[in-house]
C-alpha cells in the first residue's frame, strides 16, 4: 500500500486529536483524555514546542472507509538519561485498524528512532499496555527491551490532586 510519513503540520491537529481518541477508545481509556485540538496547536506547534508529531498519509484513492487520509502518526519528545544521556520517548504510535499490518507502524517507529539518532539520541522509549500482546511483540520483533521485565522499573505517575499535593512547599 501506498503511504508517506511526514512532520506534522497544525493543521493536522483536527486529525491528530481524532485518532488520540481512537487509540483511547482501543486502549479502554477515553475518559483520560483530557487534551483537545486546541492544546495540540499550542503545545506542539509554538515557538518552544512540548512534543512533536509526525503523520503516515494515503493517497486519496486509499482513503479510509470514513474517508480520511491521515491514518496514523507519532507523537513524541526529547527527554534525558541521567545514566544515558540524550533519549527520545515515543508517547503514542498510532495505525488506524483498517490499515494494520501494511508496514505503517514500523515505517512511523522507524522515522522516529531516525530523528532521535539525527538529534544525539541514544535511545528511543515507550510504554505499552500489559495486555496488548501483538504490540508488544512487534515492538520485541523490532529488537527492543521490555525494561518491566527484565530490569524491574516501573513507569511512575504524579498527577490530578497529587501532583498540588506535591507541590506545596
Amino acid at each position: 500500500m501506498e503511504f508517506s510519513i511526514r512532520a506534522a503540520n497544525m493543521e493536522d491537529c483536527k486529525d491528530v486529536a481524532r485518532m488520540i481518541m481512537e487509540l483511547a477508545e482501543y486502549e479502554k481509556m477515553t475518559d483520560e483524555v483530557k487534551v483537545t485540538q486546541r492544546d495540540l496547536e499550542q503545545d506542539g506547534f509554538s515557538k518552544n514546542p512540548f512534543f512533536h508529531c509526525i503523520i503516515a498519509e494515503v493517497p486519496e484513492q486509499n482513503k479510509s472507509k470514513e474517508g480520511h487520509m491521515k491514518i496514523g502518526y507519532a507523537l513524541y519528545f526529547y527527554s534525558y538519561s541521567s545514566w544515558k544521556g540524550r533519549a527520545v520517548y515515543m508517547e503514542d504510535l498510532y495505525v488506524m485498524p483498517e490499515f494494520r499490518g501494511k508496514g505503517i507502524g514500523k515505517a512511523l517507529m522507524s522515522k522516529v528512532a531516525q530523528l532521535g539518532l539525527a538529534a544525539g539520541c541514544n535511545q528511543l522509549n515507550f510504554t505499552v499496555l500489559d495486555w496488548n500482546k501483538s504490540s508488544l511483540d512487534f515492538y520485541l520483533r523490532q529488537g527492543c527491551l521490555d525494561v518491566t521485565a527484565e530490569m524491574g522499573y516501573h513507569y511512575m505517575s504524579c498527577n490530578g490532586e497529587a501532583l498540588q499535593h506535591l507541590a506545596q512547599p
